[in-house]
């Protein structure tokens, strides 16, 4: 049966600088936005904050609604399993870091990297869907957040 994985993603852009995080993904390190997986019960934005917090230490506030985007891994990058991600990204403003705050399992650290510094890492992404997700921020793709709904649980 097909079951999409749904997904969140966070660009967070300060100074002309995106909020990434460098996580360690089956031994290698590899570039991602903050992201993760919606839990049972949250709002598809509250997993947005969420997940930034737990994998950067920052607060954030969400701007905007950047789009949704549809990916299917190969399965030579799974271990055999073809997998198809639903990734449901926001354009957020950060608001205060703690530097003592433990990040998630697999994060390495969370990096600031300006877009030139983003595009030269592409190898390292973690799917095409971080460079196509920062790309359309950077070019001003914004809907208003109400676009994205939340009903029931």
């Amino acid at each position: 049966m097909f079951q999409p994985d749904v997904t969140v993603a966070t660009i967070v852009i300060d100074g002309g600088r995106l909020l990434m995080v460098e996580e360690d993904v089956a031994g290698r390190v590899v570039i991602n936005q903050p992201a993760g997986h919606l839990e049972p019960g949250e709002s598809i934005v509250d997993a947005a904050i969420r997940e930034t917090l737990e994998e950067t230490g920052w607060d954030v506030r969400p701007r905007a609604f950047v789009g949704a985007y549809r990916w299917t891994a190969p399965s030579v990058s799974l271990g055999g399993e073809e997998r198809t991600y639903v990734r449901f990204a926001f354009l957020a403003e950060p608001l205060q870091h703690d530097p003592r705050r433990p990040l998630d399992h697999g994060i390495v650290r969370a990096v600031w990297m300006t877009p030139a510094e983003l595009q030269a890492e592409y190898p390292r992404h973690r799917s095409p869907l971080v460079w196509r997700v920062a790309a359309d921020a950077l070019a001003g793709r914004r809907f208003p957040l109400d676009v994205v709904q939340s009903l029931g649980g």
